[in-house]
């Protein structure tokens, strides 16, 4: 069964996909029960309140000081 996924959340202490069905009904399954993906934990934690993981910014700035480090003349 195909469907049109119109939003994830935590219902009744489950991971649920919602959707629509062919006569314009709200529904809900468990996503486990579908190919969606697992969803990220950081973003679950953040609720879209955070665009940047800790670990991520902080690789960055090391590979930022590598290029910048490797671009000064000695």
């Amino acid at each position: 069964m195909r469907f049109i996924l119109t939003t994830r959340r935590q219902n009744w202490g489950e991971d649920r996909v919602m959707f629509y069905d062919a006569e314009g009904r709200l529904c809900s399954m468990l996503a486990s029960w579908t190919d969606v993906p697992e969803q990220d934990l950081f973003a679950q934690a953040s609720a879209g309140r955070s665009w940047f993981r800790t670990d991520d910014l902080l690789r960055l700035s090391s590979i930022m000081d590598e290029i910048v480090g490797g671009l000064s003349v000695k």
